[in-house]
Order: C-alpha cells, then structure tokens, then sequence
C-alpha cells in the first residue's frame, strides 16, 4: 500500500470554500497513492469553536463535494480527515453536531463515517459543542482493514484494541493536536503502534489557527514502533510505502497480542489514608 498523509495548513485568512478547493487539488496529485489521508477538521480548525455550528454540513455536503471528485480523478480511498456535521433531520439526534471523518473510495463514493468517540475540551469547546460517537469502526481500503479514531481518541488504548479485535491492522488517525503537547502526540502515536502491532497513520495540521499553534509532525510508524516518516511543523505531503502483511508477520513472530488476559474482576478501592 501506498499511503500518502497531506499535513494541511489552517490559517484563518483562507476561506473555507478556498480552502476545500486547495486541498482537492493536492489530493488529484496524489495520483499513484493507494490511500491519501487529510487532517482532523482542516476545513474549519479544530479550536475554532465558534464556527463549528456555522460550518456544519451533512456527511454528502460541500467537503464530500469537493473531494469526491478528486478522489476520483486521482484514483485513491481518501480518508478525508473530518468535518463539522449536523446530523440529518429524521435521524437520531437530528440536528447534532458530530465531529465526523469520511472515507471516500476511489470511485468517488462515501465508504464509511466515523463519529469521533473522545470529545475534547474538558467540559468545554468539543466536549460541549459535539455530541459523542458510539460506534468502533473498521473500514477495508487498499488491501488492509483501516481501524479509524480522530485525534484526542489517541489517548485512550483501550479504543485501539477494540479496534484491532475488529480486524485493523492500519490504524489512521487525523488530528488538530496543539504544539504546547506535541510530545505526546508523537509519544502516543508510537505507543498505539507498538501495543497493537499495527501500522499508524497519524495525520495532523499546520499552521496555527483561533490563537493555538498546530503540532505538525505527521508520522507513519509501523508495527514494531519504528518511524518510517515525520513531518514537520509546515503544511507537506508524506508518501510512505506500506508492507501490510508484515503486521501478521511481526504479530505472528512476537504474539503478545495472544497473551491478553481479559474480565479480570477490578479488586474494591481502596480507603483513603488517614490525614
């Protein structure tokens, strides 16, 4: 697989509509990829809080509408980072905002959605303007079965391995991670790898955009945690040549997925010290 990961930059000056634009044609020159990976909300900016409601969309909206067609020009499953939807009228939740990834096929047709599970903002921003996903999601693209999450769900392994029971041996994961913690983006990320020997994808944005400077650094990582590539802080494109089997390789040759001992009873808290 041939897996081309575009580190877009979000500046505010660049309208929307010329924004989606922009990145339709860097995704066209990607002619040649098997799968082409955007950043989590590059259409409006993942702090932007204030024009999440403004810039929702439904799942086929103007961001599908621009990029259907390049993904089809170009040939490429594009896992087109993640967008501001508004849920459909008559269905659950209608009028929600979801904080949603979309998987395109090379045919220009809408694959799959991924509803981002771990909202962040510690009760407020994402964590009060979205609603959660609910739903673990696997995708088969390119000849492997793309487990997908979105930036903040980085934190929280026991999502990965829900997905890695499901299939995923690639794990993609668009992201608007703020450089103040840019460390533990590149942390994590390898860690997800190493403890699911799976192949990471991890997609972030350039720029800085509503005041919070983006961490760049977009990496592909394979199974054994080895970085085979890493942006830097500027908007960039890297293409990366997967070998997928070699994540049954590598699981087969050092099993330790195989040793997980799950429903172990969770002893009772303990009683606080005394003062």
């Amino acid at each position: 697989m041939r897996a081309s990961l575009l580190q877009i930059a979000v500046e505010p000056d660049e309208p929307v509509d010329s924004r989606r634009a922009r990145v339709a044609e860097l995704v066209r020159a990607q002619r040649g990829a098997d799968l082409v990976v955007l950043p989590e909300l590059w259409p409006v900016g993942a702090f932007a809080y204030e024009s999440f409601a403004d810039e929702a969309e439904s799942v086929d909206g103007p961001t599908f509408a621009a990029l259907a067609p390049a993904a089809r020009d170009a040939g490429v499953f594009l896992h087109a980072g993640s967008i501001v939807e508004r849920a459909a009228a008559g269905s659950s939740g209608a009028g929600d905002l979801y904080n949603t990834s979309l998987l395109i096929s090379p045919e220009g047709t809408l694959v799959r959605t991924y509803r981002k599970i771990h909202r962040f903002g510690f009760d407020r921003g994402e964590a009060t303007l979205m609603s959660a996903g609910r739903e673990i999601t696997t995708a088969g693209a390119a000849g492997a079965v793309l487990g997908l999450a979105t930036c903040y769900d980085l934190r929280f392994p026991e999502l990965f391995r829900g997905l890695v029971d499901a299939g995923a041996d690639v794990l993609v994961v668009p992201a608007g991670w703020p450089a103040r913690r840019r460390s533990h983006w590149t942390l994590l990320a390898r860690a997800r790898a190493v403890e699911n020997q799976s192949y990471m994808l991890a997609c972030a944005t350039a720029g800085t955009h509503a005041g919070v400077e983006q961490s760049g650094h977009s990496m592909v990582v394979d199974p054994w945690g080895e970085v085979l590539a890493e942006g830097g802080t500027g908007e960039e494109v890297l293409t990366v040549d997967l070998d997928v089997t070699a994540v049954a390789a590598t699981r087969e040759r050092f099993p330790a997925l195989k040793d997980r001992r799950l429903g172990l009873p969770t002893p009772p808290r303990p009683p606080a010290p005394a003062a």
